[in-house]
């Protein structure tokens, strides 16, 4: 397969798919083409039509086993998919049992990424995203619960570098400051 393979990472509310977004389409007008492919729908298509899940946020609910074969059906799937692959996902799910894994080692083998980029920003703005979004039902989180999911994906994305040897980059999506986001990951991106 030739083309990069870029995952993207963060935890629900930092806006990750605003600035993947805006960064497609920069990089587009530059002639530097990537795909966008958001690796939750990838298993919830697959879960929908097993009849597992009626939603979306009922995924992170599923048992560990499903959710295994899930995550692996899907990296699979991405794995074929040849050009410039920017992959959309979460370094970690939080279940009601803990933190899982959303690269373990199965998926990492597949996908074989050269880059895994973590955007984050400050907790507090994430709480107030979540809170104004009404298109999601997102379990209630505070301030610490969220920096600790932030810093637990910190960790885990080191994992995943040693795993497969790429590099980790983090980006800050502040409030009102999405541009510099994006200029910062279209220069990564290039």
């Amino acid at each position: 397969m030739t083309g990069k393979k870029v995952i993207i990472t963060g935890v629900p509310g930092v806006g990750k798919t605003s600035v993947i977004t805006e960064s497609i389409r920069r990089l587009e007008e530059e002639g530097v083409p990537y795909q966008s492919i958001n690796f939750g729908t990838f298993m919830f298509e697959v879960a929908q039509k097993e009849n597992i899940v009626k939603d979306r946020d009922e995924m992170r609910k599923l048992d560990k086993n499903t959710q295994k074969r899930l995550q692996q059906l899907a990296s699979q799937a991405i794995a074929r998919i040849d050009g410039n692959i920017i992959i959309d996902t979460h370094a970690s799910v939080k279940t009601p049992a803990g933190f899982l894994a959303g690269l373990p080692e199965w998926v990492l083998k597949e996908l074989k990424p050269d880059l895994i980029i973590l955007v984050e920003t400050d907790s507090d703005q994430i709480l107030k995203r979540r809170l104004s979004d009404a298109s999601r039902i997102r379990d209630i989180e505070g301030y610490k619960d969220i920096q600790d999911h932030q810093d637990f994906n910190r960790a885990v994305s080191a994992a995943y570098a040693m795993f497969t040897g790429c590099t980790i980059r983090y980006i800050k999506n502040p409030d009102f400051l999405l541009e510099k986001a994006v200029e910062e990951m279209v220069q990564v991106l290039r």
